[in-house]
């Protein structure tokens, strides 16, 4: 007996569940008017993280200053 299968959904967009779980996680309304700015920043902060990601670090490196009086 075979099954008959309805059209597939369209993959979600991961842009689109950050913005999403992200909202809820700060309720957070954002706007639909707003939605594709807010993806496409999140996409060149990505882009731009990514050329720092697999940058080698010595195991010394302190990860902020450290202010002492």
């Amino acid at each position: 007996m075979s099954r008959k299968r309805g059209p597939k959904a369209a993959p979600s967009d991961p842009l689109d569940d950050l913005v999403d779980a992200a909202a809820r996680a700060l309720d957070l309304t954002v706007a639909p008017e707003w939605r594709g700015a807010v993806k496409a920043n999140l996409a060149v902060t990505f882009a731009l993280a990514e050329l720092f990601a697999d940058f080698p670090l010595p195991d010394e490196a302190e990860p902020a200053p450290v202010f002492s009086a």
